[in-house]
């Protein structure tokens, strides 16, 4: 299933992403660094939801207390949430 989640205290304003099942697939970052958001979508390509969780939770960005790849995290969790439901 496709989701699309709001970022909130990042760069990028939005993530594309699909979930086949448990597995994370084709995510997608709207603005921030291109470079690494792509670095980013590349390492987690298939990667099953959980793990994902665990790997970039908490991940700050400079000052910020959350980062892009935080926020993938929480965009990830608020998908599995909605599918278990």
């Amino acid at each position: 299933m496709k989701y699309n989640y709001s970022t909130k205290g990042t760069c990028s304003s939005s993530i594309e992403f699909d979930l086949d099942g448990d597995i994370v697939r084709n995510v997608r970052f709207q603005g921030g660094c291109n470079g690494n958001l792509k670095a980013i979508s590349a390492l987690v390509e298939g990667m099953p939801a959980q793990q994902l969780k665990e790997t970039l939770s908490g991940i700050t960005c400079g000052f910020k207390s959350t980062s892009c790849s935080d926020q993938l995290a929480r965009a990830v969790t608020a998908a599995l949430e909605k599918e278990h439901a």
